[in-house]
This record gives C-alpha cells, structure tokens and sequence, in this order.
C-alpha cells in the first residue's frame, strides 16, 4: 500500500474484533517505530503494553488488549517531534492492515505512564490501541465519530495560501503537489480541529498552527502542536512519494496573520 493510499483508506478505529494480535504484526510495529526518526532528533522510546498485565483501559476502546506508547524528555519541540513519528507508525500500521486511534484524554493516565515507567522530566504524549477493526463500529463510536464530524475536512482554500494569509491556494496552479498538499488536509487531528496552515513562498511551505482555545495545559503543554507534527509527517511522506525531496528548517519568515497563528517549521521541495 502505497502511503496516499494509507491516508486515504486510515480512520480511527476504536472497536475492534476481538482477536488478539498477531505476534509478527506487532513485532513488525514495534521494530518500525523503533527505526522511525524526527526531523527535531529528539529520542523516543517505545513499547507495546498489554492492558491485563499493567491494568490499563480507555473507555472508548472495545475489543483489544494491546497499546502502542512512546515516551520523551519533556523538551522544546516534543509535541511536533513525537506528532511526526507517531504517525508515522500509525500509518505503518495501516499498510498491513492493523486498526489504531491517537489517544490523549480517554484513559487512565497514570496506570499508562506507570506502565511506562515515566521519570519527572519525560512526557507519554499519546497512545494508541492496536488489533483488527470489527466489522461494525460500536453505538460509542459512532456518536463519537458522529459527534466531532470526524470524516468531515475543511476546504482547501481555507487551510492552504499563497504568499500570505489573504490569498488563498489555488490547488490548480501547484501542479502534483496538489496530492501533498490533501495529505495534509486529510489528516487527524485532536477533535478534527484541523490547526495546521501553510504559506506558500515559492518552494517553501512555512507550517502554522492555528491554536483554538482549551488545548494549551498550564505547563505549555500544547496538543495541537501533536497534530502539526502529523501535518509535517504526511506532507514530508507525500513528497517524497511523488519523487521529490525536501529539506526542513525552523526560520519564521514573519509573515502576518490576522488571525494569529503560530509559526512552526518550514520546508522547501526541490524537483
């Protein structure tokens, strides 16, 4: 599976069939996120947690007993550095057909971390379930799915501009980068707010955060900055894929937003 086809076909899935997982798929996700790097270089450790072992649970995962976590130090740039390998794994996962949901909020945190033997200075962002997706959802997860109009994206327009916030992208006139540009649209994101904004200046993107209200702890801790990681994950794959490279820099080129929006990361393509 190719990874356009990944982010196309990938939903979040929360029941699952029951089955345990196979000893080789995990194994296969395991050692894949293990060799999954960061373009911030900042170390993340993995470990697959069996929820009867340490006692773990989330209230809107039926049918799995099996969880991916990743931990880190609680350093600048955790949260866009562990959004950008996490997906990473989650669309792996998605190739040799093992369902999985982000999870931040929805479980008992402290048996997780306990799990994780988290030191004070490191931090476990998010986890996820894996195991085979049931046939049907259950009622819990269609009125949640239902309820922050999960498949739902906003426009092109809207998210994607050209040279400054009042001019908006016109998809037509970027050619196959186009197709990096939805995988970027299409991604998941915390109650599918959809944060992420690029500008583009010729051929460099430059990734803002749109933050909404609520998501910012009172230690900084900013979960949409989680999601700007997968935005700059699925288009650094995306472009890749099409058969270019691209290099990333932090260098705010001060761009206005009436809005304010939060500069992030940068990258330019090179054909």
């Amino acid at each position: 599976m190719k990874i356009m086809e990944a982010i196309r076909s990938r939903r979040s899935v929360r029941t699952f069939d029951g089955t345990a997982l196979r000893q080789e798929d995990a194994q296969k996700i395991l050692a894949f996120a293990e060799k999954v790097e960061n373009p911030y270089d900042i170390p993340i450790t993995w470990k697959l947690l069996d929820a009867k072992k340490y006692g773990l649970n989330s209230p809107v995962i039926v049918g799995t007993d099996l969880y991916i976590a990743g931990k880190m130090r609680r350093v600048p740039h955790a949260e866009e550095a562990f959004g950008y390998a996490f997906e990473k794994v989650i669309l792996f996962a998605e190739t040799i057909g093992v369902g999985t949901t982000w999870i931040a909020g929805t479980m008992n945190r402290a048996a997780f971390e306990r799990a994780m033997d988290l030191s004070e200075d490191e931090v476990m962002p998010c986890v996820s379930p894996l195991g085979y997706p049931a046939k049907k959802m259950s009622l819990r997860e269609s009125v949640m799915r239902k309820g922050i109009g999960a498949d739902d994206r906003l426009d092109f327009g809207k998210l994607f501009f050209d040279g400054a916030f009042d001019k908006p992208l016109d998809q037509h006139k970027i050619g196959k980068l186009a197709e990096a540009f939805e995988a970027v649209r299409l991604g998941p994101s915390a109650v599918n707010k959809q944060p992420w904004r690029i500008v583009v200046c010729g051929d460099t993107m430059h990734f803002y955060e749109k933050r909404s209200k609520g998501y910012v702890s009172e230690n900084e801790w900013d979960i949409q900055k989680i999601d700007m990681g997968i935005a700059l994950s699925h288009f650094e794959l995306a472009v890749k894929e099409l058969g270019s490279s691209l290099s990333f820099e932090i260098r705010d080129p001060g761009l206005a937003d009436p809005g304010v929006a939060i500069y992030i990361a940068s990258y330019t393509v090179k054909e």
